[in-house]
């Protein structure tokens, strides 16, 4: 995968996790799962952007680490989402499967990346 069509992905998860997010139920809690994962969310791919400006390895693996954070807690907060039955649909479901592929991509760039600093 490139790094243009990780930025679209990481770009489409967080549009699609917004739009999740306007059909939740209106109450103390979920408006606080609401605040947590629209950060979360929207930063998985706004600092992925920032992770393909990188300028070393080292920068690389510092900013990647800040979305594999985010990626991570986002599944987190849709797991809150399913567990609270707040919504049963085919798109939380799709995006639980996109956060744990999310997750496994970044986890496997910095364990290769890790890899190669290590070796010099």
């Amino acid at each position: 995968m490139t790094n243009d069509e990780l930025k679209n992905r990481t770009k489409q998860f967080s549009l699609a996790v917004l739009n999740l997010i306007e059909q939740m139920p209106n109450s103390m809690s979920t408006r606080v799962v609401i605040n947590q994962i629209a950060k979360s969310a929207t930063s998985v791919g706004a600092n992925y952007r920032a992770v393909c400006r990188a300028r070393s390895d080292k920068e690389f693996v510092a900013k990647l680490n800040i979305v594999l954070e985010e990626a991570d807690e986002s599944q987190f907060w849709l797991e809150i989402i399913k567990e609270k039955n707040w919504l049963n649909s085919s798109e939380l479901e799709f995006l639980l499967k996109e956060s744990h592929e999310l997750v496994a991509i970044f986890v496997s760039t910095l364990k290769t990346v890790n890899n190669r600093i290590n070796k010099h």
